[in-house]
C-alpha cells in the first residue's frame, strides 16, 4: 500500500491559550514541540497522545469552520478509544469540560458520547 497510516491532523483554533489548556493540561497529550512561526505569524503546538498526533495552530482571527457540522464537507470529528466511557466522562467533567449523553452508534452498537474544544470542534469518546 503506498500510505501506511496516519501521521497527524491539524487543527486552527482561535484561542492559542485556551485550546493549548484544553489539550495538554485536560485531555493529556505530551507536547513534542512548540514554536512562533513568523513568516505565518502564529503558533505552532505539535502534542501527542498514543499514536495520535495533532498540530495545533493558534492564528489570529481565523475563519469560522462550518465543517464542525455533520451537513458540510470536511472534517467532522476527532475520535477518541475509550475503553471505560463513564469513568473517562466523569474524568472530564471533574476538569469542567461538558459532554452530550452517552448514545449507542447504530452502525455498529458500541456506545459513544461527544464533547467539544474550545472552538466547538467535536470529539467522540468511542467505547
Amino acid at each position: 500500500m503506498i500510505v501506511q497510516n496516519v501521521h497527524h491532523v491539524a487543527i486552527i483554533v482561535s484561542d492559542y491559550q485556551k485550546s493549548r489548556e484544553f489539550y495538554v493540561d485536560k485531555l493529556g497529550f505530551q507536547v513534542i514541540r512548540e514554536e512562533y512561526r513568523p513568516v505565518q505569524n502564529d503558533m505552532k503546538l505539535e502534542v501527542q497522545l498514543g499514536n495520535c498526533m495533532l498540530e495545533i495552530f493558534g492564528k489570529k482571527d481565523p475563519q469560522p469552520n462550518a465543517a464542525t457540522k455533520p451537513t458540510h464537507c470536511g472534517m467532522w470529528h476527532l475520535c477518541f478509544w475509550a475503553p471505560e466511557l463513564e469513568k473517562t466522562i466523569a474524568e472530564l467533567n471533574e476538569k469542567g469540560i461538558a459532554t452530550d449523553p452517552i448514545m449507542v452508534n447504530a452502525s455498529n452498537g458500541k456506545r459513544i458520547a461527544f464533547f467539544y474544544d474550545p472552538d466547538g470542534l467535536p470529539l467522540e469518546l468511542h467505547e
